[in-house]
């Protein structure tokens, strides 16, 4: 099953709070029941947003052993400067970044064929990883 997870529907605090909030917990969560994840970023300054630095950071464990893969937007580099720096961010929460991404130049009037395939070929690594360490994680409980 594919569910689309928007930051935008979690009513996320300002500051971080002494306590995690409710939309905090809900969102680790939601991380938590997941198998796997496709991370859409934009790149901004040569990374990527605060804000979704932000949510990462509401999740530790439940991003544990579970596969991410990328899909970044911009324009020039594609946002491959803020896959780049993800990918660093996802390692420290013992993730397993799958190596083919997207990235999409915002000045092409419309993605063609060869982002078609850079598509499908993340999204067959995401599934064979997250069934893999799904089965992983069922037989042995990750230890960090």
């Amino acid at each position: 099953m594919v569910e689309l997870v928007d930051l935008a529907d979690f009513d996320f605090p300002v500051r971080l709070p002494q306590r995690a909030t409710a939309e905090m917990c809900r969102f680790a969560a939601v991380v938590g029941q997941a198998d796997g994840f496709v991370v859409v970023t934009p790149e901004y300054n040569r990374s990527f947003p605060a804000s979704l630095k932000q949510a990462i950071d509401f999740a530790y464990d439940e991003w544990h052993a579970k596969p991410v893969g990328f899909v970044s937007y911009g324009h020039g580099s594609r946002g491959h400067h803020a896959i780049a720096a993800l990918r660093v961010v996802f390692t420290e929460l013992h993730t397993v970044t799958v190596r083919d991404e997207v990235a999409i130049d915002l000045m092409e009037a419309r993605p063609g064929p060869a982002t078609e395939s850079a598509a499908a070929m993340l999204l067959d690594e995401l599934v064979w990883w997250g069934e893999a360490l799904r089965r992983a994680r069922a037989d042995k409980p990750y230890v960090s």
